[in-house]
């Protein structure tokens, strides 16, 4: 049996890669396949996430043991076939290739074509450029710093403490007298 997986990124709207794969191939085998779909190093720490249908991240599948004391099961890429956590078309995965940004391809199961079987994984459709593997960490501080000052912009208007004077409103802070400071 044949799966076919479509990934799309949410940095690039125009990016989309197709990959077909055999469903007993390993979550290893759909990493590489990707990776080479997209021209990126295999160097890098990457995992599956199986996700529900609102994309909220369930089980976890990593390239390397990290944690061996966990009371959780642990899935390895080189040890688990995909059709071992993957049944049905419209599955949701995302596979996190960049862990310190935690960026990201949405993956769903598109279509599973039974009586055929693939020896290799192969990109059926390549649209649109693949983000950056890796971007620069001074300029997504700058990104990350400039959306937390616009939120605070938003949120703290010229108003929030004050009535709109040079001082503060006394009648703005709450009434301590009701506690017991003695």
């Amino acid at each position: 049996m044949v799966y076919r997986f479509k990934l799309v990124s949410d940095e690039v709207s125009n990016f989309s890669r197709e990959i077909e794969i055999d469903s007993e191939s390993t979550f290893l085998q759909l990493r590489n396949a990707i990776l080479d779909s997209v021209d990126y190093s295999k160097d890098d720490m990457d995992s599956f996430f199986l996700c529900d249908d609102e994309w909220e991240r369930r089980e976890e599948i990593t390239l390397v043991e990290m944690d061996s004391s966990s009371d959780y099961d642990i899935w390895l890429m080189e040890d688990t076939p995909i059709d071992e956590l993957v049944e049905d078309e419209g599955q949701k995965m995302v596979f996190v290739f960049d862990y310190l940004t935690e960026r990201s391809f949405f993956m769903e199961l598109k279509e599973i074509i039974p009586g055929r079987s693939l020896s290799e994984p192969v990109c059926t459709l390549k649209r649109g450029k693949a983000p950056t593997q890796k971007v620069d960490m001074d300029e997504f501080d700058k990104k990350i710093d400039e959306a937390a000052m616009k939120q605070a912009a938003d949120v703290l208007d010229e108003d929030f403490y004050t009535d709109g004077t040079d001082g503060y409103n006394p009648e703005d802070i709450a009434d301590y007298d009701e506690f017991n400071y003695n």
